[in-house]
């Protein structure tokens, strides 16, 4: 199986502050990740009725929006079991969101709230045609510092040709007290 050219973007340079949104970018794919704060995620979720349950739950977690653009004449194919998150060089588990859709179960969450979340989730597979654009959110653990992100994106009708690369290291979990 070929390889595309593994690349890595910076957001901004040594010391600046990332601005948004962060992306990478190739001539097969484009990624775009959108750290955002808990009140801005907070406001987004009671807007649409949550419980405080859910939202008091939610407040503790790093979401980062990510948007997905097929720029290649090729289908690719994205999983997020293929996309590894790491955090001062360990890894970083991200929650599948039959987690999240069973917690609110648990806890016997509101359907249209249950709903609502799921509808907010990036899918956990796609495959993306030619020029296709996707997205949704991330959840991962909160953390302080910089967040790395290795993706690996199989490509053709049958994930038979090339598999793209992705590596990103200035991810981050978006603090309350930043200029949004």
């Amino acid at each position: 199986m070929r390889m595309y050219p593994l690349f890595t973007i910076l957001a901004a340079a040594a010391g600046a502050a990332a601005t948004q949104p962060l992306s990478v970018s190739n001539e097969h794919i484009e990624i775009q990740f959108a750290p955002r704060t808990p009140d801005q995620m907070m406001s987004f979720y009671e807007a649409r009725g949550f419980p405080p349950e859910m939202t008091n739950v939610l407040r503790h977690e790093c979401f980062i929006t990510v948007r997905i653009h097929n720029k290649s004449k090729e289908k690719i194919w994205h999983d997020l079991a293929n996309w590894e998150f790491s955090h001062n060089g360990k890894a970083l588990e991200r929650e599948h969101r039959n987690y999240w859709l069973d917690k609110w179960r648990y806890m016997n969450m509101p359907q249209a709230s249950i709903s609502i979340f799921r509808w907010t989730l990036i899918p956990e597979t796609l495959d993306y045609l030619p020029d296709e654009e996707e997205g949704g959110n991330i959840i991962l653990p909160r953390v302080k510092g910089p967040i790395s992100v290795k993706a690996n994106f199989p490509s053709g009708d049958n994930k038979q040709g090339p598999e793209m690369t992705i590596e990103y290291n200035k991810l981050y979990c978006a603090e309350n007290n930043e200029a949004e």
